[in-house]
């Protein structure tokens, strides 16, 4: 019974993470399936022709630089010049597909802001419901704020995961084969046999990236409710301050301080307990993630060193497999390089999703159920 009632918190915390999301897309959703729906797929198309094609130029750098190493490995002049001519035309081709990735993202993270922006807009200014909102309770607190900085979040953030989600896929899929064929397999002596690891390089990516993603959940998995609690606390500090300089500051009362003042400090009081809550969160993800950039590549050479030093691989095929090791753990660590991303969207997508939850009790003109903040707990 017991177990019950330590399981129930975290279902309801899901139903509501879940009623959010839903209120959420459908406001969200028309983007993609409404009257910008061309605009909306015709630049997914072209951003997914284009992670394609980095994953295709990133294959063909790995490939150049395991023939660099090895022309420095003879010491073979003509195939270094050779290999130099080649990166030309590799590096401006990354270039230009990063700019174009850039443009294609930040023009569909516009358009989808326009689209929920002005929806949101006109539902709030219907009927007057912006005057009335002030009535509610939860959902309702600082509705501009939300409408502003929350729409810009839960729009911009989806279509850079996305596309980060589907370039570690691809990328995934591309270099494994790549660690499976040059890293080859492991032979050592042990305990008197002799022992063969296939695939150990797939093996040591697949282990580590595992660790190190389980680390991250483990230590941020509060960081999405720290991050919607610090977005209040700013929205209430700039109500506030608007408030004092509509109020033009009040009544100057004997102690030479109004309510509106003193309710200025203590939002701005607010606004920095928040951010030192914030900041040792980020602390403690940021120790996994620098940890993980630190020690993906010394792995990557240490497991590779022992078939060079044996002779079995060269030293092209040493750094081939060193980058091609880095390239995969970073693919499968999209979790841990976005859970700060991750979780500020989804703090961004329950604030406008309350808002509109509150916007819909007003136009139904009845009392609004309590929609509680997500605790992350």
């Amino acid at each position: 019974m017991d177990a019950l009632h330590e399981i129930s918190p975290a279902l309801q915390q899901a139903r509501l993470e879940r009623r959010l999301f839903a209120r959420f897309w459908q406001t969200a959703s028309p983007f993609w399936f409404g009257r910008w729906a061309k605009v909306a797929w015709g630049l997914t198309v072209i951003l997914m022709l284009v992670v394609l094609a980095q994953v295709l130029v990133q294959l063909l750098l790995n490939l150049w630089n395991r023939n660099f190493f090895d022309a420095v490995e003879r010491r073979d002049a003509s195939a270094l010049w050779t290999q130099a001519k080649l990166f030309v035309p590799l590096a401006l081709a990354s270039i230009a597909l990063a700019a174009i990735s850039v443009w294609g993202r930040m023009t569909a993270q516009r358009k989808w802001r326009e689209s929920v922006t002005r929806q949101v807009i006109e539902y709030w200014l219907a009927e007057d419901r912006f005057r009335r909102l002030d009535q509610l309770a939860n959902g309702s607190e600082n509705p501009e704020y939300r409408i502003s900085e929350d729409v810009r979040i839960a729009t911009d953030a989806p279509i850079d995961l996305v596309l980060a989600f589907l370039a570690s896929v691809l990328t995934a899929i591309t270099f494994l084969s790549v660690l499976w064929s040059v890293g080859g397999s492991l032979t050592f002596d042990a305990f008197g046999r002799s022992w063969t690891i296939p695939g150990y390089l797939v093996i040591g990516v697949i282990v580590y990236s595992t660790l190190f993603s389980g680390a991250m959940i483990i230590v941020g998995r509060r960081l999405t409710a720290i991050i919607e609690r610090k977005n209040q606390a700013e929205a209430e500090l700039r109500a506030a301050a608007d408030r004092l300089r509509q109020d033009g500051g009040g009544t100057i009362t004997r102690g030479n301080e109004t309510a509106e003042r003193r309710t200025l400090w203590l939002a701005v009081h607010t606004v920095l307990l928040r951010w030192r809550g914030l900041s040792w969160q980020l602390v403690r993800t940021t120790v996994v993630t620098h940890a993980n950039f630190i020690l993906a590549p010394v792995l990557a050479l240490l497991l590779c060193t022992p078939k060079y030093l044996a002779g079995t691989m060269s030293l092209g095929e040493l750094t081939q497999s060193a980058a091609a090791f880095v390239t995969v753990q970073s693919a499968f660590n999209w979790l841990v390089d976005n859970y700060g991303r991750l979780a500020d969207w989804r703090s961004s997508v329950n604030r406008v999703a309350t808002l509109l939850i509150a916007l819909d009790a007003v136009a139904a003109l009845a009392p609004i159920e309590e929609v509680p903040h997500s605790t992350g707990d």
